[in-house]
């Protein structure tokens, strides 16, 4: 299970944070037109974050975790995954997200993801990186390989099983955070992406909380504000170190 509908990153907000942000619609370059939410510092940005969704696409978590990154100086630019088989129109909290998750292909959303990459630099933003969540963390991953010019990809429970086929292509640095606790992506399973990487020269880091769950990157689960809070520091300090 990924985030509720009402839930938000477990980030605190900088208050006077001078920052805009817009609803967008990309177009990718195989004419798939897709939603986005644009958020960004009134000073320009050299870094631009590409926020990759959960399973149920783009909604208020993703908008919000936008504006944290806006507000800490970085361009962000969340995606939804689902324009070729709804449009970009808003959706129900409660609507059928997994036939439309099915339909999804890696080549349509590294076209999503090129997309919103390439609308980060027409905004002035030099480096770019992605930042995923659940199936939006092994696209995050993927991206490294498949998406040119990224100077890193980060994320969270992402089940590494999804980007076994391109782990010798991956180009750029990654960051991997999991939760110990996820039954959905046991130990070993981290252990062998871990060595995988190893082996293929790709420089990473990959971190498990200790009795963290999936999705424990929210603001409802305080228990586990130690492991966010590490998590949140870790993906700021990526962000520029790779930068």
């Amino acid at each position: 299970m990924c985030f509720d509908t009402d839930s938000e990153p477990p980030i605190p907000k900088i208050a006077g944070a001078a920052v805009s942000h817009d609803e967008l619609t990309l177009k990718a370059a195989d004419g798939n037109e897709l939603a986005a939410f644009l958020a960004t510092p009134d000073e320009q940005a050299s870094t631009g974050i590409v926020i990759l969704p959960d399973v149920r696409g783009l909604y208020h978590f993703y908008e919000e975790l936008a504006l944290r990154f806006a507000e800490r100086g970085h361009a962000a630019l969340a995606i939804d995954y689902f324009g070729r088989t709804l449009g970009v129109g808003k959706r129900e909290n409660d609507w059928d997200y997994m036939p439309h998750v099915q339909q999804t292909t890696p080549e349509g959303l590294m076209a999503d993801t090129r997309a919103a990459a390439e609308k980060l630099r027409e905004g002035g933003a030099s480096a770019i990186f992605t930042v995923g969540f659940c199936f939006g963390g092994s696209t995050s991953w993927r991206a490294a390989a498949e998406v040119e010019g990224l100077a890193g990809a980060i994320g969270f429970y992402g089940r590494p099983s999804r980007v076994e086929d391109c782990i010798d292509r991956i180009s750029a640095p990654i960051l991997i955070l999991q939760g110990g606790d996820d039954p959905g992506i046991p130990h070993e399973e981290n252990a062998a992406f871990d060595e995988a990487l190893t082996n293929a020269g790709v420089e990473h880091e990959l971190v498990e909380y200790p009795g963290a769950p999936h999705s424990f990157f929210d603001r409802k689960q305080e228990e586990f504000q130690d492991a966010s809070d590490d998590a949140w520091r870790r993906t700021l300090e990526f962000v520029a170190a790779h930068s």
